[in-house]
């Protein structure tokens, strides 16, 4: 193919396997990430998304053309809105959201200048269905919604694709590697079950590789939905949601995770 991917947070989880399925498939692949290392098929840049220098300084390193950014990198923290500390719900945006802008800021020149591109966000559910006592997560997701939309339609000029990956529950290690913020359970009740259901879910969801194939087949569309859900039961929840009064959706998420 002699095509480039370049893949933030490709040293586990979704990004992982992502990586490997596109050089499978005969991609050039580079991990942007502080923890990976180099394997058979992808090379390993080393990339902190939440400074720009470093930000900077990877993509210096990529030669050619890039076929295709798929930004990736992400954490989650949980916990009640009232007791997260400022720096923390910050910090869950450094990463999520303005970690993903400073690297689409970053190859966008180079598309431009090649007058073709594609960019993918991993985005998920939880920004259609904010999620109690994961709020910042939500938030920083339905952000990225936000800018996929948006940028989609300044770059069309550019022959520059943009469009945003929006999974369910996925069994990762993005559950065991949650920040759980615990301030104020005497507070809020069902903080705990709320948390511990969630992450039920997480480890019975679908696998990083299932969500792998939806992003490489994203990829391949010369006309991708701005916003793609990943599996049958969340794509119906998704339309559901545009159907149904917005209380009755938000109080049908609450049921299912505010239970004492």
């Amino acid at each position: 193919m002699n095509k480039t991917a370049v893949i933030t947070g490709a040293s586990s989880g979704i990004g992982f396997f992502t990586a490997e399925l596109f050089a499978k498939k005969g991609f050039k692949v580079y991990d942007l990430s502080r923890s990976g290392k180099d394997t058979d098929s992808v090379k390993h840049i080393f990339c902190d998304v939440t400074d720009p220098k470093s930000v900077s300084d990877a993509f210096d390193k990529i030669e050619g053309d890039i076929d295709t950014l798929i930004l990736n990198a992400g954490y989650g923290i949980s916990g009640a809105i009232e007791f997260t500390d400022i720096a923390e719900a910050k910090r869950q945006f450094d990463v999520n959201f303005f970690g993903a802008l400073l690297c689409a800021q970053a190859v966008l020149p180079r598309m431009r200048k090649q007058n073709y591109g594609n960019i993918i966000f991993v985005s998920s559910v939880a920004a259609i269905f904010s999620i109690p006592f994961q709020s910042f997560y939500s938030a920083s997701k339905a952000a990225i919604n936000s800018l996929t939309c948006a940028l989609k339609q300044e770059v069309k000029p550019f022959n520059i694709k943009v469009s945003s990956i929006m999974p369910g529950d996925t069994k990762t290690s993005f559950t065991t590697n949650r920040n759980k913020n615990q301030k104020g359970a005497n507070v809020y009740k069902s903080l705990n079950n709320s948390v511990t259901a969630m992450e039920k879910d997480e480890q019975t969801g679908v696998s990083a590789q299932k969500v792998a194939k939806v992003i490489f087949k994203q990829a391949q569309k010369k006309r991708p939905k701005v916003l793609m859900t990943v599996g049958a039961k969340y794509k119906l929840f998704v339309l559901l949601s545009k159907l149904l009064p917005s209380n009755f959706a938000n109080n049908v998420v609450g049921g299912m995770y505010c239970k004492k």
